[in-house]
């Protein structure tokens, strides 16, 4: 989809692209309390269950971004969205392991800020 601002993982059979959009954001925001947050809440889950809970709801919402963003582009073609349950099911913990660096990856580049700058023909002088 848009490679510059995504992270390719499979779930089961089928590959899903991780991009951190602002609608993502948002929901991140209202989850954790804003992106900061994110990661001191997933290295402190009280326990494995509730880390792999996170997890999983993390994968979900990255991935059902280039689902609404198909769906957006083709109506006469929605695809439909992943949920949690389906995660869970076409995953092992060994995968989510894996989708550690996607996630990141996803997060870094929706994050990502390109600063150019604009020659304007002085030199250091000011001339």
């Amino acid at each position: 989809m848009v490679d510059e601002r995504s992270a390719i993982i499979t779930i089961g059979d089928e590959q899903f692209e991780l991009i951190l959009t602002t609608k993502a954001t948002k929901q991140i925001a209202k989850r954790y309390g804003g992106l900061e947050n994110l990661g001191e809440k997933l290295m402190k889950s009280e326990n494995f269950e509730m880390a792999l809970d996170e997890i999983i709801w993390l994968i979900t919402i990255l991935a059902n971004q280039s689902v609404l963003i198909h769906n957006l582009k083709n109506k006469d073609q929605p695809k439909e969205l992943l949920t949690v349950d389906y995660v869970e099911l076409l995953t092992s913990p060994l995968d989510l392991a894996t989708y550690k660096s996607a996630i990141t990856e996803a997060m870094f580049k929706g994050t990502n800020r390109n600063i150019e700058s604009v020659d304007t023909g002085k030199n250091k002088m000011g001339v």
